[in-house]
């Protein structure tokens, strides 16, 4: 846990190097133009058909009424853009951490293997072409566990629960990989990741819950409704940075586990062992060495 908090620490104050902020200006860029894009061409037709699919369920307009009868008739009005912003959000965090995955983290992680592990051998068990397979397939996995969690989200502590759990999870399985593909042969990486999976996966848990901060302003009220084209970049950077942060994280923490990892005396003598040269063919049993053959004593000559 030690290693795990000296991490944590460590990420925090890369956080604030000019570089990591420079680079986070780019997923948000990208992000913020996608954003209003989808938003003006789809904004007004998603908020109306989800208006319309909820007046069309008794139970909804059974609450609306309440509403209106003490009082707070306007918040009708909010719960179609808030509903749409809800399920926008699960998106937006994806395409973040994928965007971050793919333009910071290869930076970050040289970053903290040039300052704090510049004689680390590194091994490349990792390609580009393996990491992206890997992180589309976890992202597949993750957006398929999204809609089917998605009618549990109606329950609300259930909505607080399992989309950081979700997210906490993709973010451990890209993360983790990433941090090691250049340092790690592919085998040193299945042995951290099998043997510290228990704290890689907290780490990506509760840098899902800390990526879950922003969503909670859609749910304090209409005025942030009402001021969501200025929030949605605010959130998107958050987004970003804490994303930012879980990658360097991921770094500190999984390279000391190698650099431990090849500091264990087994692994030392392993390494040892592979490197020497195979013996040429089969081991060949010791034979008894043949003496010259001495003549003989009898020096008579026949009679």
């Amino acid at each position: 846990m030690s290693l795990l908090f000296d991490s944590f620490w460590r990420a925090v104050a890369y956080c604030v190097h000019p570089r990591v902020i420079a680079l986070s200006f780019l997923p948000l860029v990208m992000m913020v133009l996608l954003s209003f894009g989808l938003g003006y061409f789809f904004w007004e037709g998603a908020v109306a058909s989800v208006t319309a699919w909820l007046e069309s369920y008794s139970l909804v307009q059974t609450f609306l009424a309440w509403l209106e009868g003490i009082g707070l008739g306007a918040l009708r009005t909010v719960f179609g853009p808030l509903l749409v912003l809800v399920l926008a959000t699960p998106m937006i965090v994806l395409l973040c951490l994928l965007l971050v995955a793919m333009f910071m983290t290869p930076t970050m992680v040289e970053m903290v293997g040039q300052r704090r592990f510049a004689g680390l051998e590194r091994k490349h068990g990792g390609s580009l072409l393996i990491s992206v397979l890997w992180s589309l397939g976890s992202t597949l996995l993750a957006l398929v566990a999204l809609v089917v969690s998605m009618p549990l989200w109606l329950v609300p502590p259930l909505v607080l629960i399992l989309p950081p759990l979700i997210w906490g999870w993709l973010t451990y399985r890209v993360f983790a990989f990433d941090a090691l593909a250049v340092h790690a042969s592919a085998q040193e990486r299945k042995q951290i990741l099998r043997e510290r999976r228990g704290q890689l996966l907290l780490m990506g848990v509760l840098s899902g819950y800390l990526g879950a901060a922003p969503s909670l302003l859609w749910a304090s009220g209409a005025m942030f409704i009402a001021m969501a084209p200025l929030l949605v970049p605010v959130a998107i950077w958050v987004y970003t940075l804490v994303f930012a942060f879980a990658s360097l994280w991921f770094a500190h923490y999984a390279l000391s586990c190698l650099q431990v990892l090849r500091a264990s005396p087994l692994t030392a003598q392993v390494d040892v062992v592979s490197d020497l040269d195979p013996l040429p063919g089969p081991p060949q049993r010791d034979q008894p060495e043949r003496l010259p053959h001495a003549p003989s004593s009898d020096t008579s000559t026949p009679p």
